[in-house]
């Protein structure tokens, strides 16, 4: 007789549920699957079903673009004067401010002057001794050529006396050019500004004592800024095309400030180094400005940018658009059955964010600009836009919400 094993009635009960859960499980698997499938509809796909691969694109145009040269370049003045004493004494007075902006003829300085008044007093005493020696030389002379036509002194004793008075002229001239020397001297005790400049630092305050021609201590250095020199450096290999495209007219330079809102100033090529720098393989150039913003400053670091011809009709791309593979450059041309191609390129330069090529593409054809990493030669792509954006986006709080 057989018997079936007793099932207890829990167990029952657990596969009761699985049964039904089972159930739920296969009936959401097959609306998810209607919903996708539904969903999937509206996406392309190719020949073989492969979804197609969504781009930016952007367009191959034609258009005039600089030939231009990219350095580092330094702010150099146009003039400097380190300006020092030329007499010894007390430092009295200072006239300008530190950072100030001075005119040629300015004053700066004043040196005691009151012994060089002195001297000057002195040398003039001692022209007006010197003179009435001199004129009672002369008339003895005078005196002694009548008393010789009459033979009541010898000749030797009129040419003593003419001598006499010959040696007085001649003190007369030295003392005269004493009396020079003793203005000048005082005249020195004033110091102006010998060009229009901006001061620095000012390094020796009143009532120190100068002296004449101190190396080590000058008065402060003075840098014209306007006009202003940027020098930068360029390869030496670029040195054929500035000099053929300067050899045609004045070439153009924009220095313009990292991080500063400031729009470039322009200036123009003005030199070019006689020597090639062994060291570097650069070659040095420099450009003037006329800086009357005053936006360029001696020792600043600025970008230089020498504009030497303009090619009136470069084939341009974004430069997001150009790859860099095993072969080289090449982008991924969009053709008119909405497949891409993937097209070896030579580039020229890159402009601001555009790049020029040299051969590969034509005007009007269609490159990827985002996207390239799915795609591969041949595979189907779909071009969107890019999103626009909201021009009222709400503002998170400063602090936080």
């Amino acid at each position: 007789m057989n018997r079936h094993p007793m099932v207890s009635p829990t167990i029952q009960y657990v596969c009761r549920y699985a049964c039904r859960f089972g159930m739920f499980l296969w009936v959401l698997a097959f609306f998810s699957s209607c919903s996708g499938e539904s969903a999937g509809q509206s996406q392309k796909k190719d020949a073989k079903g492969v979804p197609a691969v969504p781009v930016l694109v952007s367009a191959v145009i034609q258009k005039p673009m600089p030939l231009e040269l990219r350095a580092i370049g330094n702010v150099q003045a146009y003039s400097t004067v380190v300006v020092k004493s030329l007499v010894e004494g007390t430092l009295t007075q200072a006239y300008f401010k530190e950072g100030q902006e001075v005119k040629k003829g300015d004053p700066l300085f004043t040196i005691d002057p009151r012994p060089f008044e002195v001297h000057l007093k002195q040398a003039e005493a001692n022209l007006a001794r010197d003179r009435a020696q001199a004129e009672n030389a002369r008339q003895e002379a005078d005196r002694y050529q009548d008393l010789l036509k009459k033979e009541y002194v010898s000749q030797e004793q009129y040419e003593q006396l003419r001598a006499t008075a010959a040696a007085f002229e001649g003190t007369l001239l030295a003392d005269q050019a004493a009396i020079e020397q003793a203005k000048l001297q005082l005249d020195y005790c004033s110091i102006r500004s010998p060009i229009d400049g901006v001061a620095g630092t000012l390094l020796v305050y009143p009532g120190n004592l100068v002296k004449v021609n101190d190396p080590d201590h000058p008065l402060v250095t003075i840098n014209q800024i306007h006009p202003i020199y940027v020098a930068f450096s360029v390869p030496e290999k670029d040195l054929s095309e500035i000099r053929k495209y300067r050899a045609l007219g004045p070439l153009t330079v924009d220095a313009t400030i990292p991080h500063s809102p400031t729009p470039p100033a322009r200036g123009r090529l003005t030199f070019v180094d006689n020597t090639v720098n062994n060291t570097t393989g650069t070659i040095q150039l420099k450009a003037l400005f006329p800086n009357d913003a005053k936006t360029l400053w001696p020792g600043q670091f600025v970008n230089a940018v020498l504009t030497m011809t303009i090619q009136p009709d470069a084939i341009v791309v974004p430069s997001q658009s150009v790859q860099s593979g095993q072969q080289g450059s090449y982008v991924f041309v969009v053709k008119s059955d909405q497949t891409v191609e993937s097209r070896p390129v030579v580039v020229a330069r890159e402009v601001s964010g555009e790049t020029v090529i040299d051969r590969g593409l034509a005007a009007g054809e269609q490159v990827v600009t985002d996207g390239q990493l799915r795609l591969a030669p041949g595979a189907k792509v779909e071009i969107k836009t890019a999103a626009p954006i909201a021009a009222d986006q709400e503002k998170l709080p400063e602090n936080g919400p």
